[in-house]
């Protein structure tokens, strides 16, 4: 049995006025690229395939998923300092899957679920050979975007919590954060499982 650690010192001096503004600031920053993404497309013959990117993606969304179980475990058993450092990695790493996925989106553009001659139009009977799959993927993808959407700014609340020390509020928010995030870091691996095959 792991001894339980003290819980580690405030690593940021309290400023919630501050953190409430970079907060929205950096979420509605990250919102308006991804919006932008939507419609711009950039022609670039890089000399590799692009969805390399959206290999790295699931990559990174399925060691993120790993890095938020093996946190829960790491505070649970009051391992509070690797738990922070877990949880730190996994901030980081979801930051390096942003730049990724922008890479991604400006240079593959949008692919369509089921387009087997990659011609940007599903046929009916490219619909029906994709069966139920199709509804499974629109489910996973209808829940994935909109969670992944509104997560960010509760991740960087919680981290911010946690990093002042403020314990009550951090386990609070985390309560409701954790899972969601989770859920949308291993939705995205199974995004991308489902699509990949339409690259």
């Amino acid at each position: 049995m792991t001894a339980i650690e003290n819980k580690p010192l405030p690593s940021l001096k309290k400023n919630d006025r501050l953190a409430r503004v970079l907060i929205i600031v950096i979420s509605m920053i990250v919102f308006a690229a991804v919006v932008v993404l939507g419609r711009v497309k950039i022609d670039a013959d890089l000399g590799f395939d692009i969805h390399v990117f959206a290999l790295i993606n699931a990559l990174i969304n399925a060691t993120v998923s790993f890095l938020l179980i093996a946190g829960l475990i790491a505070v649970k058993r009051g391992r509070y300092r690797l738990h922070k450092k877990i949880m730190l990695g996994a901030i980081m790493l979801s930051v390096l899957f942003f730049v990724s996925y922008i890479c991604h989106h400006l240079l593959a553009g949008d692919t369509r679920f089921g387009d087997m001659d990659h011609n940007g139009i599903v046929t009916d009977a490219e619909k029906a050979a994709t069966g139920s799959l199709r509804t499974v993927y629109y489910i996973l993808l209808g829940t994935h975007i909109p969670l992944a959407g509104i997560i960010l700014p509760f991740i960087l609340f919680v981290a911010y919590r946690g990093l002042t020390a403020e314990y009550r509020l951090h386990k609070r928010l985390a309560r409701i954060t954790w899972p969601i995030w989770l859920y949308v870091a291993i939705s995205g691996v199974l995004v991308y499982v489902l699509i990949s095959p339409y690259y």
